[in-house]
């Protein structure tokens, strides 16, 4: 049994495949206070709500796997992409340090897939030089959960695993892409109704409404609104979760049911990022906060393969 620390830890979704093969939290931490108010009602240890850059490393205990999706802002297409510039892409050197001080033998990260081309890639080789300045052999992938998570979402993402152990390090490989046979109507409910806070009245939403309507709309397939237009998914996937789908506006995923047109519910979401059914959602947070924590989370199905290959590689 290995020992985690997780950083930015969000509502657990890097940890969550950990934890089910039998590894155990000593320290979690996020800064936002609805998400460890999510993470600690699923997980036995408890999320510190801090900030990292302001938590002293003798305040960590030592472990075995340092895991986290640092802050991904700096480096998103959807932000203004100013990475180490950003106060948020310093936090990187934060992982760092706490690598220095405490020395795990594997470093598991996650980011954007832009990450890799910030700067023209002068970004993402300062964060690879700097790990294996202190020590890491590492590999690095982009994976999308669609094809490597068996999860009907197009979401790439850049997995980043480093090993102190050369061995180790030789013996990891990042999954093969697998059959996607996890259908959209596994994992959003087409035909029964859901609360009315969640649908788009013709009333109530006049513009996405009449904009929606142009595309002939199909029960059982994922759309989005796109500010001006509303495009459907031909890919028969749901589109990459973001972390302002639940202030309406841009990026928004819509669904056809027999209901009428409608929004994903948090739920969904969750499912959508392949959350296990009993995960729970704290019924005392809004929508609007369930929504950010679903976008800015992992799809648990890549993680826990991952996790397994990690595994495999930690036994020699």
């Amino acid at each position: 049994m290995a020992s985690i620390i997780s950083l930015f830890s969000g509502v657990g979704g890097i940890e969550l495949p950990f934890v089910e093969n039998g590894h155990e939290v000593v320290f979690a931490n996020d800064f936002e206070e609805k998400a460890t108010i999510t993470y600690n009602l699923n997980f036995e240890h408890d999320a510190l709500c801090a900030d990292i850059a302001k938590v002293d490393v003798n305040d960590i205990p030592d472990g075995d796997i340092l895991m986290g999706g640092f802050p991904c802002q700096p480096f998103s297409v959807a932000g203004y992409r100013k990475g180490f510039e950003d106060t948020r892409g310093t936090l990187f050197f934060d992982v760092c340090r706490i690598l220095k001080a405490k020395k795990p033998a594997v470093v598991f990260l996650e980011n954007v897939k832009n990450l890799v081309s910030h700067d023209d890639g002068k970004t993402f080789q300062v964060i690879l030089h700097t790990l294996q300045d202190l020590g890491y052999h590492v590999k690095h992938a982009v994976l999308n959960a669609s094809e490597y998570g068996n999860m009907p979402q197009n979401r790439e993402r850049i997995y980043i695993v480093g090993f102190l152990n050369k061995e180790q390090y030789h013996h990891f490989e990042f999954p093969d892409p697998i059959p996607l046979t996890t259908k959209l109507s596994d994992i959003i409910d087409f035909e029964n109704p859901v609360d009315k806070k969640y649908s788009y009245t013709k009333s109530k939403y006049p513009k996405i409404y009449n904009a929606f309507k142009k595309v002939e709309p199909q029960v059982g397939v994922v759309y989005q609104w796109r500010r001006q237009y509303v495009r459907e998914n031909k890919s028969g996937v749901c589109p990459c979760l973001t972390a302002n789908m639940g202030t309406g506006g841009h990026n928004v995923p819509l669904v056809y049911t027999k209901e009428g047109l409608r929004k994903l519910t948090p739920r969904e979401c969750f499912n959508v990022q392949g959350f296990p059914k009993d995960y729970k959602l704290p019924k005392n947070l809004a929508d609007s906060a369930l929504y950010k924590q679903a976008g800015n989370s992992v799809c648990v199905g890549v993680i826990r393969r991952i996790a397994h290959n990690i595994d495999e590689a930690l036994r020699y």
